[in-house]
């Protein structure tokens, strides 16, 4: 049988012609052969594996995952779409190329409508496959009429290949990244992230409504000494403690959220209706008072925070509510795992709920944030004990009243004697993070990214997401990598859009160990 007619220029295609041009080769007799990938650095193994491709068919179809769903990490993909797909139309053993909007292969697949799907050797064993993208993707081929191909042959990884040879990253990070992966930390990480997966986690914090206004600047208005905007959209955001239980509930099974909110708030539903499913909320209403709710208005040319409008009261709750909240945690901590309180100093942490915590005899993990409301007032040296403690540098300093000191030494020398906790974590923005484990030397890790969208919620992410590890006994090395990887993560979302999942979570550290 001849070849397919070749297109001058005209490999590059939209997944929906694919429909047409693979039904044409069928109807000629033809055997439609279809491979998926990322293809972020086009090597020997891409090579032979593509060739092996073609031989199993006449026509073969290369599709690759667009750069907004490549569930890599920061950074990647290294090249983007148009150049990827304009690499694999250049290779003769390929007869056309389309770019998938998608995260796997599923909507290619139900295009096309292959004979055979191919992917390589390492996807054979699909439970080793911690995206359980290769199942999907096998039963797609299975209902649209083809089968599942594994090719053999000389494997290499491009992410290692860009790790090693592309000086992705900086030399601090990258020698750091070279140890660690030394160390069998991404197999530990592997095993605790199973561990936890069946965990119930109670989380109690503040309810937070974050608002992006995104606006133009117009220039200084002609009357007053104020920059003028144009508004041009909004989004509102379950922050606060709703962020906080969506990150953990990507990890574990069952996540029971209590808080308090304002009575009459317009907004619950909405908020309510952003939670993961295995998230239960419990939320007593607050009469005369609102949600608190922080309004940032957005330069959306640039993602550049313009100022910012709280809208809340922050009076401590009342006895009765107070008691309420009590008995609700009482109840649900019965058989939990672990609990989590995200406190934001907006008065629902008093005295008597913050000693109830500590007595609840339960794995505590906590953080306490201070902010433009609440500066100097909301310490963690409030909370007598914990069993893990992660804060950011600023509040470290704040709450041991010493601006000069290095983070290390305050928190060897200084917190041990403010708090009664075996684990802390300091954050310190692009300097990475520091760990604390009694009776051990300080574990530091860089800074994985240096591509900063948004910077609101990335503390609450790395705590939050660090917590069900380090109540399951990760060592304190592996928590920083953890929930570095979580920052790294987060600071790429804008607000609240999404939460750090689990796969995004596992298939980063695995790139950056690669």
């Amino acid at each position: 049988m001849s070849a397919p007619a070749k297109v001058p220029g005209g490999k590059i295609r939209k997944l929906r012609d694919l429909v047409d041009i693979a039904e044409a080769e069928r109807a000629r007799g033809g055997r439609v052969v279809l491979a998926h990938g990322t293809f972020d650095l086009l090597h020997i193994g891409h090579l032979r594996y593509l060739r092996q491709a073609r031989a199993l068919g006449t026509l073969l179809i290369v599709t690759l995952t667009a750069d907004s769903y490549v569930n890599r990490g920061p950074g990647r993909p290294v090249f983007p779409e148009d150049m990827r797909a304009e690499m694999l139309a250049g290779l003769d053993c390929v007869d056309h190329v389309a770019v998938v909007h998608a995260s796997l292969a599923v909507p290619a697949i139900e295009a096309v409508k292959p004979a055979l799907y191919v992917k390589g050797a390492e996807y054979r064993e699909a439970d080793k496959d911690i995206t359980g993208g290769i199942t999907l993707e096998a039963g797609a081929v299975e209902a649209n009429g083809g089968e599942l191909a594994f090719i053999d042959d000389i494997t290499f990884s491009s992410t290692s290949l860009i790790n090693r040879h592309l000086g992705v990253h900086d030399p601090q990070l990258q020698r750091y990244l070279e140890g660690v992966a030394g160390r069998g930390t991404l197999n530990r990480l592997t095993e605790f992230a199973e561990r936890i997966a069946d965990s119930r986690v109670v989380i109690l914090g503040d309810a937070i409504l974050d608002e992006y206004i995104y606006v133009s600047p117009l220039g200084k208005s002609a009357k007053e000494n104020i920059i003028a905007t144009l508004h041009q959209s909004s989004e509102l955001f379950a922050g606060g403690v709703f962020a906080a239980a969506n990150h953990v509930a990507g990890l574990c099974r069952e996540v029971d959220l209590i808080t308090v909110v304002g009575a009459e708030c317009p907004h619950m539903e909405h908020a309510g209706a952003q939670l993961k499913d295995n998230v239960t909320l419990h939320a007593i209403e607050r009469p005369g008072t609102p949600t608190t709710r922080k309004t940032r208005f957005i330069d959306e040319s640039y993602m550049r925070k313009l100022f910012e409008v709280y809208h809340m009261d922050d009076r401590p709750v009342s006895d009765d509510i107070e008691a309420r909240v009590h008995a609700i945690l009482k109840e649900r901590l019965a058989g939990a795992d672990l609990l989590i309180v995200t406190d934001f100093g907006h008065g629902l942490m008093g005295p008597e709920l913050v000693r109830a915590v500590e007595d609840s005899g339960v794995f505590l993990a906590v953080n306490t944030q201070t902010n433009s409301a609440n500066a100097g007032f909301n310490l963690i040296t409030k909370y007598r004990r914990a069993d893990y403690v992660c804060i950011d540098a600023p509040e470290a300093r704040l709450a041991t009243a010493d601006r000069r000191r290095p983070v290390a030494e305050l928190m060897s020398d200084v917190l041990p004697g403010r708090i009664d906790c075996p684990r802390f974590v300091v954050t310190h923005g692009h300097k990475g993070s520091y760990g604390l484990e009694r009776g051990e030397e300080i574990a530091h890790a860089p800074a994985f990214t240096r591509s900063v969208v948004d910077t609101v919620g990335a503390g609450d992410a790395f705590f939050t997401v660090t917590a069900p590890f380090a109540a399951a006994g990760a060592a304190m090395e592996d928590l920083v990598f953890v929930g570095n990887a979580a920052g790294a993560i987060k600071v790429g979302i804008v607000g609240h859009r999404q939460s750090v999942e689990k796969v995004a979570l596992m298939k980063y550290m695995t790139t950056l160990l690669k």
